[in-house]
């Protein structure tokens, strides 16, 4: 199901609203503490995969084998990616031509076909490089 095509509720709305303040990698509990008691635990849960596997969020598991979750703009382009810094969970949306030769290569040499609109790749951004070169 696309992201237009979504039903609407309340619970998700309620959602929704918390997610698109919160500018930053976040926990199922990160959500429920905002939330406030406004949405039981299970319907996050529900919720969230939903959202997940949407394309609304992305899902990421960290070295500590946690969950965090992380809301992914919109963007109708064909040559997009994300590029996500390991240590500020910054995510950055880019739009380049240069994706098409990754994707080529990789369909040609690897026989895997990219999913193009969650390909994230993980690095650290300039304002992390910097602290670590101090």
């Amino acid at each position: 199901m696309k992201r237009n095509e979504t039903y609407k509720t309340k619970q998700k709305d309620l959602i929704l609203n918390v997610i698109n303040n919160i500018n930053y990698e976040f926990t199922i509990k990160d959500l429920y503490e905002k939330l406030d008691d406004k949405v039981g635990l299970t319907t996050i849960y529900r919720l969230v995969d939903k959202l997940v596997d949407e394309g609304v969020l992305i899902k990421n598991i960290s070295k500590d084998n946690i969950t965090y979750y992380q809301y992914l703009e919109s963007c109708d382009e064909k040559n997009h990616f994300f590029l996500k810094c390991d240590n500020c969970g910054k995510l950055d949306h880019i739009d380049c031509d240069c994706i098409d030769e990754l994707s080529n290569h990789i369909i040609k040499h690897h026989n895997f076909k990219l999913n193009r609109d969650h390909i994230i790749i993980n690095g650290l951004c300039e304002k992390c490089v910097k602290k670590e070169n101090l």
